[in-house]
């Protein structure tokens, strides 16, 4: 008879909460009219990189730790970051985009974000900040792309407060775990993410 064996990793929320903080950063300075000429073109290996494979992998691990919302979030999020570098390094993809592609894309990703939002809100309030701020970033970016730039440029803004509460939640994550106390709160309802 095999032994049952169960799998013990690290945290992984901290790794994809940083790897989603700084790509998300990277496109919200552009979004929000900050980051100009060539400037974009750092977001695409980013968020190919770090925001998909990192979090993606972030994701497996919360599998391991049986934790859905996690595994979701990281997973599904990775996956975007990977798509929307594939937008631009795939031949012949982003000129192919009809007008209402993006909003429609972006809409998805908005109905997604509002249900894993919902869920947040039984984790912990620095997950829930992350998770509000990104709807409405989410929210306004779609708002955006159907033809409204200064909707795009506020939902930059609130891309660039999402990235600073996420970035938060994962020091918190790392400074707490390595201090074995809780040095950065995270003001939990049950369990941190």
């Amino acid at each position: 008879m095999p032994e049952n064996r169960t799998l013990s990793v690290a945290d992984p929320g901290p790794l994809g909460l940083a790897a989603f903080a700084l790509t998300t950063f990277l496109l919200s300075l552009s979004n929000a009219g900050i980051l100009h000429g060539t400037g974009p073109n750092i977001v695409i290996p980013v968020a190919l990189l770090y925001g998909g494979a990192a979090q993606f992998v972030a994701g497996i691990f919360e599998y391991f730790n049986r934790n859905t919302f996690g595994a979701t979030a990281f997973v599904s999020y990775g996956a975007f970051w990977m798509a929307f570098a594939s937008i631009f390094i795939i031949p012949g993809v982003a000129g192919a985009l009809g007008p209402n592609s993006v909003g429609l894309f972006l809409l998805a990703w908005t109905i997604f974000t509002f249900y894993m939002m919902l869920g947040s809100f039984r984790l912990n309030g620095a997950l829930t900040t992350v998770f509000i701020l990104l709807f409405l970033a989410f929210a306004f970016l779609t708002i955006g792309a159907f033809g409204s730039s200064s909707m795009t440029t506020i939902g930059g803004y609130l891309g660039i407060l999402t990235a600073i509460a996420a970035w938060y939640t994962s020091a918190a994550g790392i400074i707490n775990s390595t201090a074995g106390k809780v040095v950065a709160p995270v003001w939990p309802y049950s369990k941190s993410a």
